[in-house]
C-alpha cells in the first residue's frame, strides 16, 4: 500500500490534511468496497483548496505482480466523454463551431433528418429522444455511419427525453475533430491535453508506457481484459490515464492551475446545465446536483436505468442555485471510474480501479470521502 501527498504551489491555504489522515480516511472508506468487490487495484485522488493528495492499494497486474501507483494508466471508460465535451467547448471558443448550430449545420449529409434540430449541444447532454446506447453493429465506418444517422428518426421529442448514448457523444467527437481539420486522437492530443497539462493521458498508450497499463479484471469470470476497438471508441470510453493527471484535470475545472482563457471558458461550458433530469441538472455530460446531496440520491442518479432507459428531460434557463456537486463515472469490462467535485468547496475525488463494479457504490463511497475531508478542516 502506498500514498503520495503534494502540494500545489497556487494555493495559500494550508495544507487541511496530514498524510498519515488522509491515508486513515481513504482506507476507512475504501477497504470495505475493495474486500466486497474483490478489486484487484485502486487509485484514489483528492484535490482540496489546491492540495492534492493520492492513495493507492492493490494491484494493477497479479501476475507477475505489480502494485498499483500514481503513474499506473487505467482505463477511464465513459469518464472519456468528459475530454470529449472540453474538446468540443474549446473548438467552440476557437470560433471552429457553436454548440447551438444543429447536427446538419455540420454534416450536410444529414440534412432534412432529426438532426435539424438535434443540435450539438444536445449531443453533449443526451438530449436526442432516443439515439442508441451502443453504436449499432452496421455502422463500421464513416459512411455507414451517415447512413444511418440520415435515416434515423427520433422515437419522441429529443428535447424532452435523455437516452444515454455513447453513439451521439461519438459523434460529437467526431465533429469536433473535424473542426480542427485532425482526427479525434490528434485534436485530443495536440489541441486540448497539452493545454491541460495533461502527459500521461491517452488514446493509444504508447510503447514505453505500456508497462504501466493496469489490467483489468472481468466481473463475470476474472479474466485480465483490456478495451477492444471499436466505432467511435475514442470519443466515447477509449482514453486511459493515471490518478495523477486526472488530479490536474478537475484542477484544471477548479481553477486551482493556471490555464489560458480560452481553456478555463471551455472548461466552463461542460459545467453549464441546460436540462434537468429526475434527479440532477444535465449539463455537457457532467450530472449536476444541488450541495447537499444524499447518498441516496446520488445512488438514483447513478442507478442503471439512467444509463440503461429513456428519461424525462425539463429544459432549464438559469444555472442551479448555490453550489453544486457535479459527477461521472465510466466502465469498461475491467475496469471503474469515478470523478466528482464541488467547485464552490474547492475539492474534486478521483477514484479509478481495475473492476467494474457499481456506479452507486463508487457515488457513496467517493461522497464519503469527500464529506470526511471537509470535515477535518
Amino acid at each position: 500500500m502506498t500514498l503520495a501527498a503534494m502540494l500545489c504551489a497556487t494555493s495559500a491555504t494550508a495544507e487541511p490534511l496530514t498524510s498519515a489522515e488522509f491515508r486513515q480516511l481513504s482506507e476507512a472508506t475504501f477497504a470495505p468496497v475493495v474486500a466486497t468487490y474483490d478489486i484487484p487495484g485502486l487509485a484514489v485522488g483528492v484535490t482540496y483548496q489546491g492540495n492534492s493528495y493520492i492513495y493507492t492499494t492493490g494491484l494493477a497486474v497479479r501476475a507477475p505482480e505489480q502494485p498499483v501507483t500514481e503513474d499506473t494508466l487505467f482505463e477511464l471508460g465513459s469518464v472519456s466523454k468528459l475530454f470529449t465535451v472540453a474538446l468540443a467547448g474549446l473548438a467552440e471558443e476557437r470560433g471552429l463551431l457553436s454548440l447551438d448550430m444543429p447536427v446538419s449545420n455540420v454534416m450536410p449529409m444529414v440534412e432534412g433528418s432529426a438532426f435539424d434540430t438535434i443540435t450539438l449541444y444536445d449531443l453533449a447532454a443526451h438530449a436526442t429522444g432516443g439515439l442508441p446506447l451502443q453504436v449499432p453493429e452496421e455502422i463500421t465506418d464513416d459512411p455507414s455511419l451517415t447512413t444511418w444517422l440520415a435515416a434515423w428518426s427520433p422515437e419522441v421529442d429529443p428535447q424532452r427525453v435523455r437516452s444515454y448514448s455513447n453513439l451521439g457523444i461519438g459523434l460529437l467527437g467526431r465533429i469536433s475533430a473535424n473542426a480542427f481539420g485532425s482526427d479525434y486522437e490528434t485534436a485530443l492530443t495536440t489541441e486540448l491535453l497539452p493545454a491541460l497539462g495533461l502527459e500521461d493521458t491517452h488514446v493509444t498508450v504508447p510503447q514505453a508506457a505500456m508497462s504501466r497499463y493496469a489490467f483489468g479484471y472481468s466481473r463475470s469470470d476474472d479474466r485480465a481484459v483490456r478495451v477492444n476497438p471499436g466505432m467511435l471508441d475514442a470519443e466515447a470510453y477509449g482514453v486511459k490515464s493515471s490518478i495523477s493527471d486526472m488530479i490536474l484535470f478537475l484542477q484544471a475545472h477548479l481553477g486551482d492551475v493556471d490555464t489560458t482563457p480560452e481553456i478555463a471558458a471551455a472548461l466552463a461550458q461542460t459545467r453549464t446545465a441546460r436540462y434537468d433530469t429526475a434527479h440532477y441538472a444535465q449539463a455537457m455530460i457532467w450530472e449536476e446536483y444541488s450541495w447537499p446531496v444524499t447518498a441516496e440520491r446520488l445512488a438514483a442518479g447513478n442507478s442503471s436505468d439512467m444509463a440503461l432507459e429513456p428519461q424525462p428531460l425539463t429544459a432549464r434557463s438559469e444555472p442551479l442555485d448555490g453550489p453544486t456537486f457535479l459527477n461521472k463515472t465510466g466502465s469498461t469490462n475491467g475496469f471503474g471510474a469515478y470523478v466528482a467535485m464541488i467547485p464552490q468547496e474547492e475539492i474534486g475525488v478521483v477514484v479509478l480501479a481495475n473492476r467494474n463494479y457499481p456506479n452507486a457504490v463508487r457515488a457513496e463511497a467517493a461522497l464519503a470521502l469527500i464529506r470526511a475531508v471537509l470535515d477535518s478542516n
